[in-house]
């Protein structure tokens, strides 16, 4: 059976080499998007991207859809997190990311299923009200959060794991887009570090492979 292979990067020059993405008025995706490779490992067990060492989970608090305060770090301890940076009116990677994780979990069994929690944090607060927000995300399962605040706090937290937001930017003709990278960073629960990354394409048959692995903080 064909294995993606995966290639084991530092969270410091990960850091460095994560561009923006350009998810924004068309579906081109640049491919500074890929973080740069350090050395190629074939020990993962991981399809994704194996960080090494971890990322620190961002201290970041926020409201989430509720209209409840929301603290990052302390609301996630002892689940497996994804964290994705993005925003509702995303015309192509945002929604297709969140469907395609929905999926995936959707082939796991119920014990996977209940340590799973998406974060979904906006980098469009202004339009992405707790309200709009949890409406969107409400069509991919109880498993994903939506969170909503202070964009500087936003645009910190994501850089600290080598992601790059940007301000919105309004256009001529009305719309509005907000350049992000589209990586999906994923921490364990044993030990709250981010330890694998997941780049714009990633497969839902890969998701589906690491969740449970990500779950039992396999390495």
């Amino acid at each position: 059976m064909h294995r993606t292979r995966a290639l084991r990067l530092s969270a410091t020059a990960l850091t460095a080499a994560a561009l923006l993405a350009g998810c924004g008025t068309n579906s081109a995706h640049h491919e500074t998007d890929k973080p740069a490779a350090i050395s190629a490992s074939n020990d993962s067990p991981y399809r994704g991207t194996t960080v090494d060492p971890g990322f620190a989970k961002p201290d970041l608090a926020l409201t989430d859809t509720t209209g409840k305060p929301f603290d990052l770090q302390e609301k996630t301890v002892g689940k497996t997190t994804l964290v994705f940076f993005g925003y509702t009116n995303c015309p192509d990677v945002c929604p297709t990311t969140m469907g395609d994780i929905s999926a995936a979990l959707a082939k796991q069994p119920q014990a996977v299923r209940d340590n799973v929690q998406v974060v979904f944090v906006t980098t469009d607060p202004e339009r992405d009200t707790p309200e709009s927000l949890g409406k969107w995300l409400k069509s991919f399962g109880p498993n994903f959060t939506g969170l909503s605040g202070d964009l500087t706090k936003v645009k910190k937290a994501a850089l600290s794991v080598g992601i790059s937001v940007e301000d919105p930017k309004k256009h001529h003709n009305g719309t509005v887009t907000s350049d992000h990278g589209t990586q999906v960073i994923a921490f364990t629960p044993k030990d709250n570090k981010g330890r694998v990354v997941y780049t714009h394409g990633t497969k839902v048959d890969d998701f589906a492979h690491d969740l449970p692995l990500l779950a039992k903080n396999a390495h």
